[in-house]
């Protein structure tokens, strides 16, 4: 693929996610009200997890939009950078939040394992205020970056095994998935971790691994803001009443 071509399937395809993310932050907000008691929590924490997510991509890949439409990523690092800089944050808030939702969801103590993910979260929030991480280059130190995402990986790697063992165990199929996609996420990331900085071309590979988190968003609107809606709940709309008698 020509580095024309590639440029204007990724353009095109972060100006989709954005589009697609941001919707499903907003019916979740939407529908809110109707899901049931029990799940109020969980599904708070899901909407601000993917809004933060929502909003660090929309730096990430939006200044990437920019940086392309005026000359090219080479050309302007530091806006690339400052985007990274934006998803870096917000993805460790995100994972910090899928803990408490694995809590809350499977009414679990926190445990040494829990505290030991939010404190992979809370170093790594802290490793990437040091310069060494030249946010302002548009690809960063290798060694720094492997450095700031192992405690990423821990956080997400250990998370998932949380929800799939919990999951599992309960028969909660929606989390089962839930699980699996935050696998098949860091299946598509590892690569790019380890070797995009010798072969760019591996960058390709968060087109997967950013839909394994769109899928995420779906089975979690549908499992508890569609179908887990509070019996007598009023639609919003027709095409919901609808969707309702169906089930």
């Amino acid at each position: 693929m020509s580095d024309t071509a590639r440029t204007w399937v990724e353009v095109l395809f972060n100006v989709t996610y954005l589009a697609v993310i941001w919707s499903l932050v907003v019916m979740m907000i939407r529908r809110l009200p109707a899901v049931r008691q029990a799940d109020r929590a969980v599904a708070t924490r899901l909407i601000w997890a993917f809004a933060l997510l929502a909003l660090g991509d929309t730096g990430h890949v939006g200044f990437r939009v920019v940086a392309y439409a005026l000359g090219g990523l080479n050309a302007h690092p530091l806006l690339v950078g400052l985007g990274a800089l934006s998803t870096a944050y917000t993805v460790t808030l995100f994972y910090m939040l899928m803990v408490d939702v694995w809590r809350l969801r499977f009414s679990r103590a926190l445990g040494w394992f829990g505290w030991l993910l939010l404190a992979a979260g809370v170093v790594r929030l802290i490793v990437m205020v040091f310069p060494q991480n030249q946010w302002d280059q548009v690809v960063p130190p290798y060694e720094w970056g492997l450095f700031r995402n192992a405690f990423l990986v821990v956080q997400g790697l250990g998370v998932m095994a949380l929800i799939l063992r919990d999951a599992i165990r309960k028969g909660d199929g929606m989390f089962t998935w839930i699980g699996a996609m935050i696998g098949v996420s860091y299946a598509f990331y590892a690569p790019v971790i380890l070797w995009v900085a010798t072969v760019p071309m591996l960058g390709m590979l968060m087109i997967p691994k950013t839909c394994a988190y769109v899928a995420i968003a779906i089975i979690a609107y549908r499992g508890l803001f569609v179908r887990g809606v509070a019996p007598g709940a009023a639609p919003k709309s027709k095409s919901e009443a609808v969707a309702r008698a169906t089930r």
